[in-house]
């Protein structure tokens, strides 16, 4: 039975209907609920350290899409969409007060801009006599189910898998509400556009793109389903995931799940239905252990609060000095370094709003380790651009990166040169986003720098014209 008559359910990074708690409480729990999501314009501002906006245009536009299919699923079950543009506190107080609200439910974020706003909006409420409520709603594992306290969250990785695979259960899916009653004369409010956030442009796609991202639960579901069920790459996913290019040599679930698109539980019970009913092998367990590391980074973000967005990062390190040399961090971001592998994962990401995993990694070595400029600028870039942002997953990845976080091998460093021989081994992702070295053989391409002035003629290509110089020299990857 209702406890409530009204309930505004606030829409977050959890949008989707399936196996969302907080939606599926406040529809339990009331006769009426409004569901509303607010576009906050601080989320969009421009960082000027760094000379791009906070969130980027691919990014922008996947949340839009997001936005727009979650009303559309709500529409077709008898209800809508709230949409706003605003500071979020002000504004759902505010519509709390006028359609007589009893509560607000919403998905319990962790890092530090979200939990800000969940502080402002509990004391605008507090006047108002309204309750809130946070659901979990984000990870595989709920963080109640736990064999230990966050407090006692253990800093390595494998350590805390062995211990939640030992002893904390994945809880099953939150069924789907159905039929919805939304509260009359409340107006449901425009779909904002790119414009609206101040980019000029509509979003032009990429052909090279190694993915079509789409925002909404409605791509997500059908991804997995492609994934798993119409094409079986789980089956051969771990042998396959450190691909650079095309769609489907890793799941391309991030971007879903980054936006609560797709829950990591339906993800997880998924797999274990096509372990059951296709084959269970290391590839299938594979695509879980991500899952478990996107909680680790979650729960990390929790026990280590802002530390995470500082120089120093978890560790606390002030002994590292970083360079703010905005020159060379422009070369880095804008794909002009002079290094092939580094320019070509770069170039995708300006171009796309995604990068590979096995990218990421390399670039961020390159940006920290060999030129020594400031982490969190790089990991500000990905920010902006990065179709899959999920702020505890990217700024626990760089901390580990700038070897300020919970990394059990120190001053861990990646030799470019070799990861660009083994996961690019013919130069065909190197040529795919640097056109201008389409001639140069494949024993050559990771090593332009190298060619002689004949070379450069039979290749058809002219360094220091078609392709710049590189800012560091490559020979002390081929020493080592």
């Amino acid at each position: 039975m209702p406890t409530h008559n009204r309930i505004l359910y606030w829409f977050r990074n959890d949008l989707r209907l399936h196996d969302n708690a907080g939606f599926a409480a406040a529809c339990e729990d009331a006769t009426q609920v409004l569901p509303v999501y607010v576009f906050d314009p601080r989320q969009f501002r421009e960082l000027a350290a760094i000379g791009v906006k906070k969130t980027g245009i691919f990014r922008t536009n996947f949340l839009i899409e997001c936005v727009a299919d979650l009303r559309a699923s709500l529409r077709a079950r008898g209800a809508d969409l709230i949409i706003r543009v605003g500071e979020p506190s002000q504004i759902l107080a505010d519509l709390a007060e006028t359609i007589d609200a009893q509560a607000i439910y919403a998905s319990k974020e962790v890092t530090s801009e979200e939990t800000d706003v969940e502080s402002a909006l509990s004391k605008r409420l507090k006047p108002l006599n309204i309750d809130i409520e946070f659901f979990w709603t984000s990870t595989l594992y709920h963080v109640r189910d736990l064999p230990f306290g966050v407090a006692k969250l253990p800093d390595i990785f494998t350590q805390f898998r062995n211990r939640v695979e030992k002893y904390a259960p994945v809880r099953e899916l939150v069924p789907t509400p159905d039929a919805l009653q939304l509260p009359d004369d409340v107006d449901s409010g425009d779909m904002p556009t790119l414009s609206t956030f101040g980019f000029d442009n509509a979003l032009k796609s990429d052909v090279r793109a190694a993915v079509p991202f789409k925002g909404g639960e409605t791509a997500a579901v059908a991804r997995l389903e492609r994934y798993l069920w119409e094409k079986d790459l789980i089956r051969t996913y771990k042998d396959t995931r450190n691909g650079m290019l095309g769609e489907d040599y890793s799941s391309k679930f991030s971007a879903w799940l980054a936006h609560g698109c797709l829950s990591p539980r339906f993800v997880f019970h998924e797999v274990k239905r096509y372990e059951q009913e296709r084959i269970a092998n290391d590839s299938t367990y594979w695509l879980i252990f991500e899952l478990i590391w996107r909680d680790f980074f979650r729960f990390v973000a929790l026990k280590f609060g802002t530390r995470l967005f500082k120089p120093s990062g978890i560790k606390h390190d002030l002994q590292k000095h970083w360079r703010r040399d905005f020159d060379l961090f422009q070369r880095w971001a804008e794909g002009e370094t002079g290094i092939p592998f580094i320019d070509a994962n770069m170039r995708e990401l300006n171009h796309t709003g995604f990068m590979s995993n096995r990218g990421r990694q390399n670039v961020g070595s390159f940006l920290v380790k060999d030129l020594g400029i400031d982490w969190t600028w790089g990991a500000a870039y990905f920010e902006s651009l990065l179709v899959d942002y999920d702020p505890c997953s990217n700024w626990g990845n760089w901390n580990y990166v700038a070897g300020v976080g919970n990394d059990p091998r120190e001053d861990r460093y990646f030799n470019i040169l070799t990861q660009a021989s083994r996961y690019d081994e013919r130069g065909d992702y190197v040529k795919h986003w640097l056109p201008e070295l389409a001639n140069v053989p494949a024993d050559k391409i990771q090593v332009v720098s190298t060619l002689t002035r004949q070379q450069q003629t039979d290749y058809d290509v002219a360094l220091g014209e078609d392709y710049p110089m590189p800012i560091v020299n490559p020979a002390k990857w081929m020493k080592k």
